[in-house]
């Protein structure tokens, strides 16, 4: 395989880009931008050796903590569960919540592999018993969304914790970075308790 269809193959590691679409961004590059692509391929290569995970939410940064943990003024009582970055940054640009995140990084799924360890339960439940009131569970509403919701909230049974879960406007089966921001901030004012068995 030769050198360019190798670039076009590991373009088509990013979602939505198919070997037709991988084929065209490189052709671009090679034929009308080879300084912008050096440029992304210098950025791309920093932020793959730069960019790590928050120590208090899992969030991406190339920081120790991320500015969203740094925050000044935000409410240490609210504690919002994500399953991605993109979540974070997406609930962040309604400008309608204040509290903090810890970002699962995927849900359950056994037959992938990723269980309660993987998605930091543990480190979720110590974080919830230091000082915060209100668990709000963001996920999609997916089957393993709502299997891990349901594992979370069970997680933080008999503790002095509410939990609950966002509500109106995400559809069924909806992805929360693809979300309007009118509608996430509906559904983040909208959150009700889940109930256990």
């Amino acid at each position: 395989m030769n050198l360019i269809d190798q670039l076009a193959q590991a373009f088509c590691c990013l979602p939505g880009v198919g070997p037709k679409t991988a084929q065209r961004m490189v052709l671009y590059l090679l034929e009308r931008d080879r300084e912008g692509g050096r440029h992304l391929s210098a950025q791309l290569a920093l932020a793959m050796e730069k960019v790590g995970h928050c120590r208090r939410c899992r969030n991406l940064t190339e920081d120790e903590t991320c500015d969203v943990c740094l925050a000044a003024g935000r409410d240490p009582g609210l504690l919002c569960v994500v399953e991605s970055p993109g979540d974070v940054l997406a609930i962040e640009h309604t400008g309608h919540y204040r509290g903090y995140y810890f970002v699962l990084m995927g849900t359950l799924s056994p037959i992938d592999g990723i269980g309660p360890g993987e998605l930091g339960i543990d480190e979720l439940v110590a974080r919830a018993a230091d000082g915060v009131g209100e668990v709000i569970l963001a996920l999609a509403s997916t089957v393993e969304g709502e299997a891990t919701m349901h594992y979370i909230a069970e997680a933080l049974k008999g503790r002095d914790v509410s939990v609950t879960r966002i509500a109106q406007g995400v559809p069924l089966g909806g992805e929360l970075e693809f979300v309007d921001g009118g509608t996430l901030s509906h559904a983040l004012s909208g959150r009700k308790a889940i109930q256990g068995d």
